[in-house]
């Protein structure tokens, strides 16, 4: 839908956000036959706006600590494997492996319980390495006093930009209509606190209220503001994570392994010919959803760089090309997928937490399942109920893998 095309009165199901989350789940209700679902989104078309999904990187990974990601990393795999045949779009799925370094024996340790639980749920490809056995992977790297690292070669690179677009126009295709332009203000709700309208308002002041059976929150960075409209806490805050881009060198290529140096979360991948080179800390911004870049963070990344990517010493950054984005972090960096407390059509898929691209075809999967079948029958989402952060039950955070 261009931006001034009309609101539907009534739709069986609204989806706020219309990144790659959304998209998803949008996909997975219309591939499943359930067509009458509205996109909401407050950019101004496809191509604009402030989602996480066109600012990420682009990570695959199922090397985590905790099951749950583990599960949901290998269901989304398999979803990449044949999303090429499903929406007529490639992801750029490739395997080029993502290595973990580690410069002590209590990470090396840390990775090694992890990869454990990995091995558990099938993931037998992980394995462990030694210090000159890792070289060997990434000869491309300066292993700066590592004496291990975890690796799997089925990890890899992918393009969010094309799952995005995958999702979402085939959607269309299937008959998903999509809003731009549009904010959701407000929710109407019935004396059991059921969801029965959305109040939607346009850039250009224009409000209207769509009647519908079931919301999802896909509002990504947003998600908390969003949830607060019926009432519900969501614990889940925007979270800028930059990223700078050096100028081609003919030694880096995109065949390379994403390359993490657990010590401090400095990590290389190459895309295009470009490495792209992210140190996850927290930097001073404006307000919350800032996106303004922060230069001195790019110093600290010039020392790193030139320290650990020899083919890069000396070699300029592409300043016009750095950016920086949006995480949505919940308290132990894991994905919310539940009905809301006291809202029960309101669908919570929110929180990624730097993960909801690569996991996006499995959340899309199990949020569809929600809807239609009133659970989630491919993985047990009980890990992921909003409420375990009131009961003592959040997943343990690591700082390493």
């Amino acid at each position: 839908m261009p931006p001034d095309a009309s609101l539907p009165s009534q739709v069986a199901v609204v989806v706020v956000g219309a990144g790659v989350i959304g998209a998803a789940v949008a996909w997975h209700l219309a591939a499943r036959g359930t067509t009458d679902v509205l996109l909401v989104d407050g950019a101004a078309d496809a191509d604009s706006g402030e989602a996480s999904t066109l600012r990420a990187t682009g990570g695959y990974r199922a090397q985590f600590s905790t099951p749950i990601n583990v599960q949901l990393s290998l269901l989304a795999r398999e979803a990449l494997r044949r999303f090429a045949d499903d929406t007529g779009v490639d992801p750029h799925y490739r395997p080029v492996g993502y290595l973990f370094l580690a410069h002590d024996a209590a990470t090396l340790a840390t990775l090694a319980r992890a990869q454990a639980v990995q091995h558990a749920l099938g993931l037998h490809e992980a394995t462990m390495l030694d210090a000159a056995a890792a070289q060997g992977v990434a000869p491309h790297a300066a292993l700066d006093g590592a004496v291990g690292a975890a690796w799997c070669p089925s990890d890899g690179t992918i393009r969010p930009r094309e799952i995005l677009r995958g999702f979402r126009d085939d959607a269309v295709r299937r008959g998903v209509r999509v809003a731009w332009d549009a904010r959701v203000t407000a929710f109407a709700r019935d004396g059991g606190g059921r969801i029965t309208g959305v109040t939607v308002t346009r850039g250009d002041g224009e409000r209207a209220t769509v009647r519908c059976d079931v919301v999802v929150n896909a509002a990504g960075a947003w998600a908390a503001d969003v949830a607060a409209l019926a009432d519900v806490a969501l614990p889940v805050r925007p979270v800028r994570r930059q990223v700078a881009v050096a100028m081609p060198v003919p030694a880096l290529h995109d065949a390379l392994p994403m390359t993490i140096w657990t010590r401090d979360g400095f990590h290389l991948r190459v895309r295009d010919g470009q490495a792209l080179l992210n140190w996850p800390v927290d930097t001073p911004a404006p307000h919350p959803t800032s996106l303004a870049l922060h230069r001195p963070w790019l110093d600290a990344v010039r020392a790193f760089t030139d320290a650990r990517v020899p083919a890069l010493r000396g070699v300029p950054f592409d300043d016009a090309a750095h950016w920086a984005g949006l995480y949505e972090l919940t308290p132990d960096r894991t994905v919310i997928l539940d009905r809301a407390p006291g809202c029960a059509n309101l669908v919570l898929v929110n929180g990624s937490s730097g993960h909801g691209v690569m996991h996006s075809p499995a959340l899309g999967r199990l949020a569809a399942e929600l809807i239609l079948d009133g659970r989630a029958t491919t993985l047990d989402i009980t890990p992921l109920r909003l409420a375990r952060f009131a009961e003592g039950a959040a997943h343990p955070v690591s700082d390493v893998i």
